[in-house]
């Protein structure tokens, strides 16, 4: 429970701050936290593949 309140505390300050950015910059940050989750999405579904594989 104390997760979900955290959770919807950060989203809350995440979208009022980006409610104050004008829009490019807004999609800026946006694509580059989504290219960062990318990376890391692909660096550890490798890492598990070479895991399984020993």
């Amino acid at each position: 429970m104390l997760f979900l309140v955290a959770a919807l505390l950060l989203m809350g300050i995440a979208l009022g701050t980006a409610a104050h950015l004008p829009l490019p910059v807004t999609l800026v940050a946006a694509a580059v936290i989504g290219g960062w989750l990318l990376v890391f999405f692909v660096r550890e579904r490798r890492h598990q593949s070479e895991v399984t594989s020993r």
